[in-house]
This record gives structure tokens, sequence and C-alpha cells, in this order.
């Protein structure tokens, strides 16, 4: 599905924030709109997540220093993936009973 996810069987259209067993609709629709606000929850969630992977869609972006700065002042680590990859290292961090956040942006859509 290139502009949403399946998760267990179950179709989502557009962009997704996943917190362990969490599934959450995402407002950001493209690598552009990843901003501080758009992840101002990691200010008040607890426990905070281990590491953060954002998925930059079909392609690895870069991420802008303001933006990098704000995650580790979370406390979480920060690893930047194309969604394909993304997917599944989250389901083995998971596996692994790691506390992970995954900001999905769907594949078919760019920067």
């Amino acid at each position: 599905m290139d502009t949403g996810f399946t998760i267990n069987v179950v179709e989502y259209e557009g962009s997704l924030l996943c917190v362990g067993n969490l599934l959450m609709s995402w407002d950001s629709k493209k690598f552009f709109d990843v901003t501080l606000d758009s992840l101002s929850i990691f200010q008040t969630m607890w426990p905070i997540p281990e590491i953060l992977i954002l998925c930059c869609g079909r392609y690895i972006e870069p991420v802008g220093l303001e933006l990098q700065c704000f995650i580790r002042s979370t406390g979480m680590k920060l690893e930047v993936l194309d969604s394909r990859n993304a997917s599944s290292t989250n389901n083995i961090l998971n596996e692994e009973g790691r506390i992970v956040a995954t900001a999905l942006l769907p594949y078919g859509l760019s920067s």
C-alpha cells in the first residue's frame, strides 16, 4: 500500500505514529511536515521510548539539526530509515522488548 500501511491485516491510510502497541494517525503528510510540533507528543509521553525510528517514505532524508537536538532532548535516540526498512526494524526492536516509537510516512510519498 503506497499511501498508507497494513498492520495486522488492517489497512490505514496516511501517516502513522506507533509507540509500542499504540497506533495513532499522524498529521505529517510528507517529510517536510516533520517538525518539532509534529513530534511534540514526546514531550509529555511517559515512559519515553528508547528510540524514535523516523520513516522518511520512499527515500532516506537528512534530518535538520534542530529536529535532531529536540529528539535527543527527550532522551530518545534517532534512527532515520526508508519506510520499508523502518517497519521491519520496528518489529525486531519490539520483539526484543524495547520501547520503540516509529513515525511512519507512506512509501509512495516523497518530500
